[in-house]
């Protein structure tokens, strides 16, 4: 098809609506599907400013001491540098689910790389010499506040790409490679924050380096994603939607029994990994082990959690066993949180901790956008963001109540004399019972959805009774192969 036809041009700025109309009126005269080489391009767009959001949340956490003198400011409030983040994702988590399914992708991603831009340059101008010292924290903060908006426009995004540019075969493939470019995107920030710090000796170089990336998505989403939709569907899906209303798609979710279960117990896995990822370094700093080790830790666990969300994409792409792999990694990852809260109370045990982060991040993380996947096909037709949406609301929900009630029960300990935790109230804390309790939580939300949770493939369900036999790959010059849909 001509990218510059007639038909392209009007499909191009209408409503999702209006495109679904369109698509359904060819739908008995389609004879083929077809996918686009730019499909990719798009795709790397948003890996980039995924990578780069998660970037910018994460900046300050491992160089906090140097961030509290460089800004003079306390320790709590550099910790409200990435715990803002969280808060702007819990208010604004469904106005910008809604503009993804109302007002599309293209929308989303320009707007969430403006953002994300405009926040990464105010937190470098926040640095300038010429700024007051008493502004410069405000500034940052209003940066960081500005990237914590985007967060939201982007995180969601990877299914709504996936199902509008990719194929049936590639959709798993597509989403694990955008959501795990956050991962490694958090990954980078604790690996370059501390050594940037360390050799420019300047929270300014820091920020500035920060900043590229950002420019650099924002300039390619403007500039190259030219287009709402494609100029024709890649699956029979994105033909047969509904594509509810919001407030409809909303209630319908809520009243659908497999989505509330995965809600709630995926919600809950979250939940758990953001408090461990929170609390690492302080669970094992009172037996002994040192803030590098901690943070080595953290590092094995999303770079394991990146190989597993690889293969699991390539494998769940072949087989559609969405159900299946969702329930055994998250089993294995309840095992691996069982082990971590026994091990991790022991001191000289470096290999047996460092080999359960593997292990938790190899089940744990790399199931995330596996599970986003099956709230898709669970929910269908209802707005992917919106399904996706929800979820990571409800992570961020039981993330909040976890961390406060976790914290709440460390107790005090009459002397530590492993501890080589910073100087303060840490120090004396015991995290015994709150590991056991995280590792209690992690088990029971398990139980519950390998127990309760059932489901159809509705997406999958619609793709087999609608699809033509042949998509055609224009990447490829024309090139045809067969669907698959094991329904």
């Amino acid at each position: 098809m001509d990218d510059g036809s007639a038909e392209t041009q009007a499909l191009i700025g209408s409503s999702r609506k209006d495109v679904r109309s369109h698509l359904n009126g060819r739908r008995n005269t389609a004879t083929e599907f077809k996918v686009y080489k730019r499909r990719w391009f798009i795709l790397f767009v948003l890996c980039l400013l995924n990578g780069s959001n998660a970037m910018a949340w994460l900046t300050f956490a491992p160089v906090a001491d140097q961030t509290a003198q460089y800004l003079q400011v306390s320790l709590n409030l550099v910790n409200w540098l990435s715990l803002v983040y969280v808060v702007v994702a819990i208010f604004v988590s469904l106005i910008t689910t809604w503009v993804l399914d109302t007002l599309g992708l293209r929308f989303s991603l320009i707007l969430g790389s403006w953002l994300n831009m405009l926040g990464a340059i105010l937190r470098v101008i926040g640095m300038l010499s010429s700024i007051p010292e008493r502004a410069m924290f405000p500034i940052v903060m209003g940066g960081q506040t500005l990237c914590a908006f985007a967060q939201p426009l982007v995180i969601f995004a990877p299914t709504k790409l996936a199902a509008l540019w990719f194929p049936d075969h590639q959709r798993a493939t597509a989403n694990m490679l955008a959501s795990m470019a956050n991962t490694v995107g958090l990954l980078l920030a604790n690996i370059f924050s501390p050594m940037i710090l360390k050799y420019t000796n300047t929270l300014f170089m820091l920020l500035l380096i920060y900043a590229i990336p950002a420019i650099v998505a924002c300039f390619l989403a403007t500039v190259g994603i030219r287009e709402r939709v494609p100029p024709t569907p890649p699956s029979a899906s994105m033909v047969t939607s509904s594509s509810e209303p919001f407030l409809q798609g909303v209630k319908l979710l809520l009243t659908n029994k497999a989505y509330v279960i995965l809600l709630v117990c995926f919600g809950s896995g979250i939940g758990i990994f953001t408090c461990f990822s929170t609390l690492l370094e302080q669970i094992l700093c009172v037996k002994g082990y040192s803030n590098d080790f901690a943070g080595v830790c953290g590092a094995v666990a999303i770079v394991f959690g990146v190989l597993g969300a690889f293969l699991l994409g390539l494998y769940v792409d072949k087989c559609k066993k969405f159900t299946e792999v969702t329930k055994i990694n998250m089993s294995l990852t309840s095992l691996g949180a069982s082990v971590f809260a026994v091990v991790s109370q022991l001191s000289d045990q470096k290999f047996v901790i460092g080999a359960v982060c593997a292990w938790f991040g190899f089940f744990g993380y790399s199931v995330y956008p596996i599970a986003m996947e099956l709230g898709v096909e669970c929910s269908y037709p209802v707005g992917e963001a919106t399904s996706s949406g929800l979820i990571f609301v409800s992570g961020q929900i039981q993330a909040a109540l976890y961390l406060l009630l976790l914290q709440a029960l460390a107790t005090p300990v009459a002397e530590s004399p492993l501890s080589v935790c910073a100087s303060g109230t840490d120090a004396d804390l015991s995290w015994t019972v709150p590991v056991l309790v995280m590792a209690g939580l992690c088990a029971l939300g398990t139980c519950c959805f390998v127990a309760f949770f059932h489901t159809d493939y509705r997406r999958l369900r619609a793709e087999a009774t609608a699809s033509p036999n042949t998509v055609t790959d224009q990447s490829t010059g024309g090139d045809t192969w067969a669907n698959s849909i094991d329904a």
